[in-house]
């Protein structure tokens, strides 16, 4: 049941390394498009490729000795293969780029989410009917988050500042309002920016519905980018209220069309015919790289964002190692022409972001991609899509802007990654640790933060691979002791967080000290069984020595504990280290790099406590759990709702109507919330 296309010797080195169950699950593959993924013995996800012939590409995994290469690491490790059969290349495209954003297989290059991308929100429907003041008057606002039907959205913008840039442009021209409804609903006279021409005060009845309405279709027609059209409407509008004899009327439009003019010079608003585009440049140095995202939209370029993937040296080297493009046409040619790692990195970076993010009709970019992920955007987006990597005039300025920031950002990050990894390495000479393998280094922080012994929280931050872990961090409710005994709050965190070290101990019968796998992956926790290389106090001997204590009840390596005293003074810079085992204190120097990273995660550790302090003494002071405990409110409906009404107490005056225009509170949900606080 061996793969029939095999020689004796090859069915001999494959049966040695993979299992007879594997190569007959490969040999019984259907020759047809589809998307395979390997596992490895621990059922880690290592790879996720696509396939016009399953058959063919998964077979050419198991039909040679790839020796010592990357792509034969990879191929050792695999015990297990999942496949999905599909109609076409471009589903496989698609379905590769999902699984590979989702599972974050080790060997393909994959660009990590961030924040979502804001945008422009115009509240109420075009033409819609109702009473609702986001209807009758719609007011304009920063947006983050899904849309949906009830209201009109322009974007997504590179970032808040576009937006927010685009909204004072609004405000200069079409004098648009930006209040809450429920201030809109309460005002007895024009507020401060009716004042300075920035709203026409629609709240007192100083604009009639019908002229604000052409206000927010003129502002609509700038966000699109129809500048000309726009700028012939007013004047036609202006004319008319001139033969009229409306001179007022006309003079306001006439204020409107400078306005707009003044507008379009200074934000250099292009004419040209592309009115949403985007720009892509890559740069790849060192291992790393950058893909610079720059956004046209409406014919104003709003600017840019940098995107930094991981895995691109063994992504790259795996694809090369493949035949070139990792293709079934590939394998079948002797001498495929190999394709630049840009070329990579940039289909990588268009088929995993436009995923949740809208394409435009238009993309730039600095080398050429494949046909076929055009077509796939194109089936994914029912829009035509394609892409120019030799661009002219206007396209070929912006491409080069692109690219000069790719530059300049990629440059950054790794001047920022040498600086951090000097100053692992300087700890690690300071302390005597190993000098092998820094990327394993592992760091956690603690850190008691109260005020006058309410809310006491303790903070736990980790640091790993040159930076700081934001997703392995913890925070701790310390209860149970005397308000403001910083000793009794370290040990009881202490305490909770290392006895489960010791637990996992007795179970598997050791601890896992290892920081990560040898992939240099991020460390694979086995949960409480691991224990970082350095454990940070934030204090002098008195925190030193409760650690102590705990360490040596749980029976645990004292030479982990480290305390970082205030110097004389408290001054930034002449801290020192404290030890648990009896070694001497030491004083680093307030140049040395290895102070530098002491502070900087000793500073996050009291960040991260503060800040949860705070969040449960306000909750205490206000009521916020009240809120907590109405089914259907949860973490964002609950800010809406604090920051409307100003608090609980603003939210129990409130009435079922009032708390029915806040965004997502629907009426059902108005009335539990008003019968649960009364």
């Amino acid at each position: 049941m061996l793969l029939h296309r095999c020689g004796a010797a090859t069915i001999r080195c494959m049966s040695d390394v993979h299992s007879e169950e594997l190569l007959a699950q490969v040999a019984a593959l259907p020759a047809l498009p589809g998307v395979y993924r390997y596992f490895d013995a621990q059922d880690a996800l290592l790879y996720v490729g696509k396939a016009l012939n399953l058959k063919r590409r998964v077979s050419s995994y198991f039909q040679k000795n790839h020796g010592g290469t990357r792509i034969g690491h990879m191929v050792s490790k695999i015990v297990r293969m999942e496949t999905t059969v599909v109609r076409s290349e471009a589903e496989a495209l698609l379905l590769e780029n999902n699984l590979i954003k989702t599972l974050n297989p080790k060997f393909n290059i994959l660009f990590r989410d961030d924040k979502s991308y804001p945008y422009l929100k115009i509240t109420g429907t075009a033409g819609g009917t109702g009473d609702a003041p986001g209807q009758v008057f719609p007011r304009m606002a920063y947006y983050r988050g899904a849309v949906d039907k009830k209201h009109r959205y322009f974007g997504p913008y590179p970032s808040a500042w576009a937006v927010k840039e685009s909204i004072q442009l609004l405000q200069k021209v079409f004098r648009l309002r930006t209040c809450e409804d429920t201030v809109f609903a309460n005002r007895t006279r024009p507020c401060l920016l009716y004042q300075i021409k920035r709203c026409t005060g629609p709240c007192v009845d100083l604009i009639s519905p019908e002229a604000y309405a052409a206000d927010v279709q003129h502002a609509e027609a700038l966000l699109r980018g129809e500048t000309q059209e726009l700028l012939q409407a007013l004047e036609v509008r202006m004319m008319a209220h001139s033969d009229k004899l409306e001179f007022e009327q006309a003079a306001e439009v006439r204020n409107q069309i400078q306005a707009l003019s003044r507008v379009l010079h200074q934000q250099a608003i292009e004419t040209v015919d592309d009115k949403d585009v985007d720009i892509l440049a890559v740069r790849v140095q060192g291992g790393r790289a950058c893909v610079n995202l720059a956004m046209v939209r409406g014919g104003r370029h709003l600017g840019d964002r940098p995107y930094f993937p991981v895995h691109v040296e063994d992504a790259a080297a795996v694809f090369e190692e493949e035949g070139g493009d990792g293709s079934d046409e590939a394998a079948s040619h002797p001498a495929p022409v190999a394709r630049p790692v840009e070329a990579l990195v940039l289909e990588a970076f268009i088929a995993q972001h436009y995923i949740g993010v809208p394409v435009p009709p238009l993309l730039v970019t600095s080398v050429a991609v494949d046909k076929a992920l055009m077509d796939a955007l194109t089936e994914q987006t029912g829009v035509r899509v394609h892409a120019i990597h030799q661009p002219r005039e206007q396209r070929r300025a912006w491409l080069d802007m692109a690219q000069k920031n790719a530059d300049l950002q990629l440059a950054r990050l790794l001047a920022e990654e040498g600086s951090q990894q000097a100053r692992t390495r300087a700890l690690a000479e300071a302390l005597d640790l190993p000098p092998e393998d820094l990327d394993q280094l592992t760091i956690e922080c603690f850190d008691i933060s109260h005020t006058a012994g309410e809310a006491t929280q303790a903070s736990c931050v980790v640091f790993h691979h040159h930076k700081l872990q934001s997703s392995e961090y913890r925070r701790y409710k310390i209860e149970g002791i005397t308000g403001g005994d910083d000793y009794a709050a370290m040990r009881q965190v202490l305490t909770r967080r290392y006895s489960k070290v010791v637990e996992a101990q007795r179970e598997e019968g050791g601890i896992d000290f290892a920081a990560a796998g040898a992939d240099g992956a991020a460390p694979q926790r086995k949960g409480a069984a691991r224990l970082p290389d350095l454990v940070l106090i934030d204090g002098g001997k008195g925190q030193v020595g409760v650690a102590r204590e705990v360490f040596t009840t749980l029976g645990l390596d004292l030479a982990r504990i480290v305390g970082v005293e205030k110097g004389e003074g408290r001054k930034v810079g002449l801290e020192e280290l404290v030890f648990a085992d009896g070694r001497e204190k030491i004083y680093l120097g307030k140049d040395s790099a290895a102070l530098m990273l002491v502070a900087q995660i000793r500073d996050e550790a009291h960040r991260f406590a503060i800040t949860g302090m705070r969040a449960a003494r306000a909750k205490v002071r206000v009521g916020g759990g009240q809120l907590e405990e109405i089914a259907g409110v949860g973490p964002k409906k609950r800010a809406r709702l604090l920051q409307r009404f100003g608090g609980v107490r603003g939210v129990a005056a409130a009435s079922v109507e009032d708390l029915a225009t806040v965004e997502g509170i629907s009426r059902e949900l108005a009335e539990e919330i008003y019968r649960a606080l009364r």
